[in-house]
């Protein structure tokens, strides 16, 4: 293990962003960390999703499970009842850019499924081995947040691992370590619509800067010291979405 974390926050199919971001990770000091949701809305979801699923294979980085995996994984394996729930999340990027244009909408659910699955086998066993968070010294990662109100919070559910908001960042309990994570844009949580920076409040550390609504991506080098150095990279179309469903991220 590594003295220091490079953290990435959620790409969401932005391999451009992602390309560019990696040229900044020292790999001989850094453990290289991503917090989930590779895929899903953006344009080259395939690219992020295979270019991690090969750096985690060679045993380069680590990732976790977003709810964007979780959504992937769960639609895989019941294509009818879950396609129009994953397709509301952004999922017909991602499947059309696995398949062809225009497949998500000429295919029926099922076919869809099982022509991922038997395209990208690696792929799928990818989804199903990851971990819902990592801990290191001096810090914990996770995509979405950690029960407090547990004695142990590793005994946080897999739901909340991937889903959970206010009921994370706002708890009044301090964690044990830095908790660094993802899922709710940054924007949320400084209440400004425009402001991209990373949130940091009472031992944790969020850097979804929201590069699925052509925001920003993060990446942060933590260490025993605290934030080291923070990359930060814009969509070129850098704005900011009004009036977002958080239920939908």
């Amino acid at each position: 293990m590594k003295e220091k974390w490079f953290v990435v926050g959620d790409v969401h199919g932005e391999f451009d962003l992602l390309e560019k971001l990696l040229k900044h990770w020292d790999e001989e000091t850094e453990d290289l960390v991503f917090l989930g949701d590779l895929a899903d809305r953006g344009p080259k979801s395939k690219d992020c999703l295979l270019t991690v699923m090969d750096l985690v294979a060679s045993g380069r980085a680590k990732c976790l499970k977003g709810n964007h995996e979780d959504m992937l994984q769960n639609w895989l394996e019941d294509p009818e009842q879950r396609f129009l729930n994953y397709l509301r999340n952004g999922g017909k990027e991602t499947i059309d850019d696995l398949l062809y244009e225009g497949a998500s909408e000429t295919l029926s659910p099922v076919e869809l499924a099982q022509a991922i699955c038997q395209t990208y086998p690696d792929l799928v066993s990818f989804l199903e081995s990851l971990p819902y968070y990592s801990e290191n010294d001096f810090c914990i990662a996770v995509h979405a947040g950690i029960n407090l109100d547990l004695p142990d919070w590793r005994q946080t559910s897999d739901r909340d691992f991937v889903w959970m908001r206010e009921e994370f960042y706002n708890h009044p309990a301090r964690p044990e370590k830095l908790v660094v994570f993802g899922h709710t844009p940054v924007q949320y949580l400084h209440s400004n619509a425009g402001d991209t920076q990373l949130w940091y409040q009472n031992n944790r550390l969020n850097i979804d800067g929201g590069a699925a609504y052509q925001g920003a991506l993060h990446g942060v080098v933590l260490s025993s010291q605290g934030i080291e150095a923070d990359y930060q990279l814009f969509h070129p179309q850098y704005q900011w979405q009004e009036n977002l469903d958080q239920d939908t991220f």
